[in-house]
């Protein structure tokens, strides 16, 4: 039985109690997540109230209409809702000719085309072909999608130009669709997103979630191509900046994510074209980046593809002697062999040989469970 609940509590679901295969357990004690290969016996039900937990409890799936069935309609219906969203299919990204599918986790390789980025700043600067030679050896290491960016979002980097910015990444995203090769552009500006587009990229990805230029969302609709929302504490210049901190940072980013996935959709951007994305290290601090990792499968219950991008990032440093960005391979891979035990169905890296070789050693681990009886 739960306890109870106000009427205007706010609820979030975690899967919990992960197994590895539904086969020999009894018939509704076990969920999916997605269309993935991660199925869990229980929920973590969290309420939350003028910003504080009201409640916490552990409900497994077994129990789990019974146990919503005596909420106040409004909190049953949304546990209803995350819940179905935790199992809905993840519709696959369909790219022109390139579908990327969500049966199993996919790889975002980096191409920054920045002198100033926190970790490979300036290797590509200035030469177009090198730049677009790193990103066909990133696809044929197993990359599914190449993240092409031209201005550093490392905290207080100066703000570019939207000219500069387009001068970076055009002539490389013209080198590499012409290959055949999907990318998507990482900006914040309208102006660059429709160069990019027109260039060949095929999906947005925005730091600021459609929200630092005023036409970010018309652009995107009106192209009609898939756009990842990320959580940043500012739609401002310095997508870093944080002045008043988290209550709880997961139900935080899951608010935010949430209301922007309703901007896309009451805007015209169909939920198969909608991912999101944590924003790991932007405005968080290390205790609020392990509880945001710790946490990843709440953001299930949006119900749209989740990408997590942890690569080389601050918190492996902060746990690792203050190893330098270069020297983060190890916590990198650690990091997305974490992300795909929890369900992210993308995850953005730098060492795409190395983090596409840790998924397929997830996958193979994986199969192996689900075939054991």
């Amino acid at each position: 039985m739960l306890p109870q609940l106000p009427a205007d509590a706010r609820l979030y679901l975690r899967p919990i109690w992960f197994v590895p295969s539904p086969v020999g357990l009894a018939d509704g004690s076990a969920a999916r997540m997605g269309n993935g290969l991660l199925w869990f016996q229980a929920y973590e039900l969290t309420a939350r109230k003028d910003g504080q937990r009201v409640a916490r409890a552990t409900v497994p799936v077994a129990e789990f209409a019974d146990a919503i069935a005596g909420l106040p309609d409004a909190l049953a219906e949304r546990a209803q809702r995350l819940a179905a969203n935790i199992s809905a299919q993840r519709q696959p990204l369909v790219l022109g000719e390139r579908t990327i599918r969500f049966d199993a986790p996919q790889v975002m390789a980096i191409l920054n085309i920045t002198p100033d980025s926190f970790s490979d700043g300036g290797r590509h600067m200035d030469d177009p072909q090198a730049a677009a030679d790193a990103g066909f050896a990133m696809a044929a290491a197993g990359a599914a999608l190449i993240d092409v960016g031209g201005e550093s979002t490392r905290p207080r980097a100066p703000r570019l130009w939207e000219g500069d910015e387009i001068a970076r990444v055009v002539p490389v995203i013209e080198r590499l669709a012409a290959a055949g090769v999907p990318m998507s552009i990482d900006t914040r500006k309208a102006a660059v997103m429709e160069a990019a587009l027109a260039a060949g990229a095929a999906v947005v990805n925005d730091v600021s979630a459609l929200r630092h230029d005023p036409r970010a969302m018309e652009v995107a609709v009106a192209a009609g191509c898939p756009v990842i929302l990320m959580h940043a504490p500012s739609a401002g210049d310095d997508p870093h900046d944080n002045a008043g901190g988290y209550g709880d940072v997961v139900a935080d980013v899951f608010d935010m994510l949430e209301a922007r996935v309703d901007a896309c959709l009451a805007a015209g951007v169909p939920r198969g074209k909608i991912m999101v994305d944590p924003g790991l290290g932007f405005g968080k601090s290390l205790g609020d980046n392990l509880a945001l990792v710790n946490g990843l499968a709440t953001l299930q219950g949006l119900g749209v593809p989740l990408l997590f991008a942890g690569s080389r990032k601050r918190l492996i440093g902060a746990l690792s002697n203050e190893a330098p960005a270069a020297e983060r391979l190890g916590g990198s891979v650690a990091l997305v062999f974490r992300a795909a035990e929890l369900g992210a169905q993308m995850v953005r890296v730098h060492d795409v040989a190395e983090s596409v070789q840790a998924l397929h050693l997830w996958r193979g681990l994986a199969d192996a469970g689900l075939g054991a009886v």
